[in-house]
């Protein structure tokens, strides 16, 4: 049998479930997840393999209107991805029927094969789902539709499968031993920023960037030190919290993860510093790694 390789990005509104779906494909948690809109800033690959198949997908910023700098990039993002996918992945939820039209447009005329992936169909009855499929089968007159729960792994192999016939026939991009095109400390840096998301309300989760400034591997133990970003003064004291009480508190949780993540023991250092509107600022958001 020849190999099939190619890219398959996932597009949709926050909070569908883009990276508990990502999550449910490999089999590891390459993406974080919480319940708040834009937990997923970057365009992030995960890599699944098998002996015939490599199948590229990209995790993607969920669809807004953007308000910051930070959020155009984000949306930049988006952009590039309708113009590099072997198969689109278009995902929503039981019970949505909001959508971009130039976005839903611009995937219908590319040409390229779509899967809309209803998701959370675990909440909703039988007779509604197929409502809500032919709904989709509208929008989309050329897609497959799959109703499926990504949190219970309900239907995630029949997306598999699909995805697995429309691909091109392709030699392997990546080497078959990698899930991802992301680094470790990328990885760490998300662990952290899960943990403040899950912590924290209001403005403090979007206001945050959290950069790896050390990682050292030791025989036994790994060591990590980390820069926290905020915007603004207030911010850097909610975080600390009273006699270090928040930032303790998140940073134990982080790294209980990271040594799940790692397999190791690690000694985590956490740091709080502002950095003055970086949302807005081309400079930081391209240091950042806010850039296509």
């Amino acid at each position: 049998m020849a190999h099939k390789a190619g890219f398959i990005n996932i597009i949709g509104n926050p909070n569908v479930g883009k990276s508990t779906f990502l999550n449910a494909i490999l089999g590891e948690k390459l993406s974080i997840v919480t319940s708040k809109a834009q937990t997923t800033r970057h365009r992030i690959l995960g890599i699944y393999n098998e002996e015939n198949y490599q199948l590229i997908f990209s995790d993607l910023p969920g669809i807004l209107d953007p308000h910051y700098k930070l959020q155009e990039k984000m949306l930049d993002f988006i952009n590039q991805a309708l113009t590099d996918a072997d198969v689109f992945i278009y995902m929503v939820e039981t019970g949505e029927r909001k959508y971009n039209p130039e976005i839903v447009e611009k995937i219908k005329k590319s040409g390229i094969p779509v899967i809309v992936v209803i998701n959370k169909v675990d909440k909703s009855e039988e007779a509604y789902i197929y409502k809500e499929m032919e709904y989709w089968k509208e929008v989309f007159p050329e897609a497959d539709v799959i109703a499926i729960s990504a949190l219970y792994n309900f239907n995630v192999d029949k997306v598999l499968n699909r995805i697995k016939e429309l691909l091109p026939e392709h030699p392997p991009y990546f080497p078959k031993d990698e899930i991802s095109d992301r680094s470790i400390r990328f990885f760490l840096s998300e662990i952290i920023r899960e943990k403040i998301l899950l912590n924290f309300k209001q403005e403090i989760p979007y206001s945050v960037e959290v950069v790896i400034d050390n990682y050292k591997e030791e025989e036994n133990l790994v060591r990590v030190s980390a820069i926290i970003y905020v915007a603004r003064d207030s911010q850097k004291n909610i975080l600390i919290g009273k006699k270090g009480e928040a930032i303790k508190k998140f940073a134990t949780q982080a790294r209980l993860d990271m040594e799940k993540f790692l397999g190791k023991k690690v000694f985590l250092e956490v740091f709080v510093k502002v950095r003055k509107n970086w949302r807005d600022n081309e400079k930081d958001l391209s240091r950042f790694g806010y850039e296509i």
